[in-house]
């Protein structure tokens, strides 16, 4: 190939690295304008009172504690059901079920409920917790819901994170005398770890920024204190959220923007979290 043919292609590839660094920064720019703009609006109303007062005046005034411990009850609801019986279906179709059409059928199924949309998954636990099994409008009426709702995404990146591992890593420990469940307890889950934790950090933030599964379920918009078991119901920050964004006249803008602003801290403090494991599961991880 002469020079003029390289320098053309080099001409090509800048325009093509330039097109890509132009689309990156346009999809980059308008996020951290807003995340931006929720800070500079929402960072007048964080305070110490705000984060752990009781609400009082219909919502126009005081703290939203337990709007946080609400989210924060939730949260590790959902992470208590969905999260063991995720990893472990997910270990299931990797690891142990045979390739055929009923497995493809049933990754097509869980790949499909991942799309539905967040109002069906809380029209259903309406339906099956809150009015069939009697649970009544609770936090583990929501978090059964939330949980159903993120399975799907943690069993789909269990899988593919303990596909990713290579085979070799199972045929040196079936070789060295190892069971199939040692073999994955032992070798194939920790190698997978780090994307296991995404798929969990993803689900676990998608339920926690969710407003139609518990608006049905488990929210409740103004309740001045904590709740004290699981079968009562709980204010939580996305319907606290969209009710004083909506619902209530003359809401301080303050106090819509830091609820906002106290929601992005506690989903950006899980991915901080995540961040942190997934980083140190993949300095111990050996390929």
């Amino acid at each position: 190939m002469d020079k003029k043919g390289i320098s053309s292609e080099r001409v090509i590839e800048q325009i093509g690295f330039m097109a890509l660094r132009l689309i990156t920064l346009l999809t980059v720019l308008p996020i951290l304008g807003l995340v931006g703009y929720i800070i500079a609006k929402g960072s007048p109303a964080l305070n110490w009172g705000f984060l752990t007062q009781m609400p009082t005046d219909g919502m126009r005034a005081g703290g939203i504690m337990p709007a946080i411990v609400g989210t924060l009850y939730l949260t590790l609801g959902t992470a208590l059901f969905s999260v063991p019986l995720g990893v472990a279906a997910g270990i299931y179709i990797a690891e142990y079920a045979a390739d055929n059409r009923a497995t493809r059928l049933i990754r097509i199924a869980i790949i499909n409920l991942s799309g539905i949309p967040s109002v069906v998954y809380g029209l259903f636990g309406l339906g099956l917790f809150v009015i069939f099994l009697k649970f009544g409008t609770s936090i583990l009426a929501a978090s059964l819901t939330l949980s159903i709702m993120t399975l799907p995404v943690i069993i789909s990146t269990t899988e593919e994170a303990l596909r990713g591992v290579p085979n070799s890593f199972r045929v040196v420990s079936t070789s060295l005398g190892a069971t199939r469940w040692q073999t994955v307890w032992h070798v194939t889950l920790p190698q997978a770890l780090p994307g296991i934790i995404t798929g969990i950090i993803l689900g676990l933030e998608r339920a926690a920024g969710e407003t139609a599964p518990i608006l049905f379920t488990g929210a409740s918009f103004f309740l001045p204190m904590l709740p004290k078991s699981i079968f009562d119901a709980t204010m939580a920050l996305p319907y606290h959220i969209f009710v004083i964004s909506t619902q209530v006249p003359g809401m301080p803008v303050r106090i819509q923007y830091g609820s906002v602003l106290v929601l992005l801290i506690f989903v950006l403090g899980m991915n901080l979290a995540a961040t942190i494991i997934r980083s140190r599961a993949r300095a111990r991880r050996q390929w």
